[in-house]
């Protein structure tokens, strides 16, 4: 069987399962578990996604690319799923956007879940408001650390950053050279305070990691925090792929034109 290019569109071949998550105030939230196929998972992540009143969903792009390649290419299990009131194709959660205060709740019964299927070594993974939910409700003792994609640090204050310094669990900040809210010197600066803290310029990228290569570099970082073995990830597959069944990009303005890659 020939080697396959994985393009923007590719989804490998895992075990995926519609699931619901229930909320310590009484909310159903929908979601989907991605695990690989024929083996257990290495290492899982959890992951919250960008802002709801922006087109933030369980289906923005970085999210659903890293579930459609991790488990295969990594080993990981990937957990995703809507925030309080967000409707994406898999469905529409329970509720109503609550800028980043009820939302603790979702992000308490994502690892709740994770926790109840004994999906083994836990990170958090957060791209735009997902970071802020994060460093605000994140620091469960059973996770090991946390990855942040395009932190604006909007809703995060500074007793969070000090509260994740105590927490003493890796925390890291993928931080785009042009992005709209927090570049990389002032990052640097923000996250000074949690010793553990490391800040990754990427030179080029923006807030919404458009492009293929973008959107590699992110899930290569992810792995090698996670999975370091299994880091630089390959850009073909021997096997057998298919391909995303068409999303409304226009539901999500961090979709628009992520997929224009070439790839």
């Amino acid at each position: 069987m020939s080697h396959k290019k994985i393009r923007s569109t590719t989804v490998l071949p895992a075990h995926r399962q519609d699931v619901e998550l229930e909320t310590a105030d009484g909310l159903t939230l929908v979601g989907e578990l991605a695990v690989p196929l024929d083996h257990a998972p290495e290492a899982t992540l959890v992951t919250c996604h960008p802002l709801p009143t922006e087109g933030g969903y369980m289906d923005s792009h970085v999210l659903r690319k890293a579930a459609a390649r991790l488990p295969a290419l990594a080993g990981l299990a990937v957990l995703r799923f809507n925030f309080r009131g967000v409707t994406s194709p898999r469905g529409t959660s329970q509720g109503r956007f609550d800028d980043g205060v009820g939302e603790r709740f979702d992000l308490d019964s994502a690892i709740d879940f994770a926790k109840a299927r004994f999906l083994p070594r836990r990170w958090l993974v957060g791209w735009s408001f997902g970071t802020d939910v994060i460093l605000r409700y994140g620091d469960d003792p059973s996770i090991e650390g946390a990855i942040l994609l395009s932190p604006p640090l909007r809703w995060s204050t500074e007793e969070d950053l000090a509260r994740w310094a105590a927490f003493d669990k890796p925390l890291v900040a993928l931080v785009p050279e042009h992005d709209d809210f927090l570049r990389p010197a002032e990052a640097r600066a923000r996250f000074a305070v949690v010793p553990r803290a490391e800040v990754i310029g990427v030179e080029g990228a923006k807030h919404l990691w458009v492009g293929e290569p973008a959107v590699r570099r992110v899930l290569d970082e992810i792995v090698a925090h996670v999975v370091p073995d299994k880091a630089p990830l390959p850009t073909t597959w021997d096997g057998v792929v298919s391909t995303f069944p068409g999303l409304d990009l226009a539901q999500s303005s961090t979709a628009r034109n992520t997929d224009l890659d070439g790839g």
